[in-house]
């Protein structure tokens, strides 16, 4: 029997997919939830339940994707809200749902939350390399505290629509 910390809770995320990529989105539906931070920091314990329920609702909906294709991202209109969108299969018509579509360049960073601001820095850069600039900034955050330790690393994907 194995100790539930050994159990896998995250996946373990691949960071080449999403390195230095551009890509098209198309009505790709989301389950969408605000949560209040505080100076654009998540309050984990409101951020960890509003992710749980996000994920309840959609594997209650039947609309929940495989693992493999799990994707929550969090963008930050204020100092005091994020926004959340969690990769659904399909909209459902009792449940808040955002669509996102566009072109999008995204670059995956090893580091801290704290990081976060640099790691926007260095994406205008590339960006720019390139003649391109961010219209909307999108974290997708690949693992929970936990499994970050426990794999030894905290990936963070910066996710643009350009």
């Amino acid at each position: 029997m194995s100790d539930q910390n050994d159990q896998e809770c995250c996946p373990v995320f691949d960071p080449e997919p999403w390195e230095k990529k551009t890509f098209e989105w198309k009505d790709k539906t989301f389950l969408f939830r605000t949560v209040p931070q505080f100076l654009h920091m998540p309050l984990p314990w409101v951020y960890g339940k509003a992710i749980r329920e996000l994920d309840e609702n959609a594997e209650y909906e039947g609309i929940k994707p495989p693992s493999k294709d799990f994707l929550l991202l969090a963008s930050d209109p204020s100092p005091w809200k994020s926004e959340l969108y969690y990769l659904v299969t399909e909209s459902r018509p009792n449940r808040t749902t955002r669509t996102i579509s566009g072109s999008f360049a995204s670059r995956v960073f090893d580091g801290p939350y704290s990081g976060v601001p640099s790691y926007m820095k260095e994406m205008d850069k590339w960006l720019a390399e390139s003649g391109r600039k961010a219209e909307k900034y999108y974290f997708y955050y690949t693992t929970c505290p936990k499994c970050a330790k426990k794999y030894g690393h905290n990936y963070i994907v910066v996710i643009t629509q350009i």
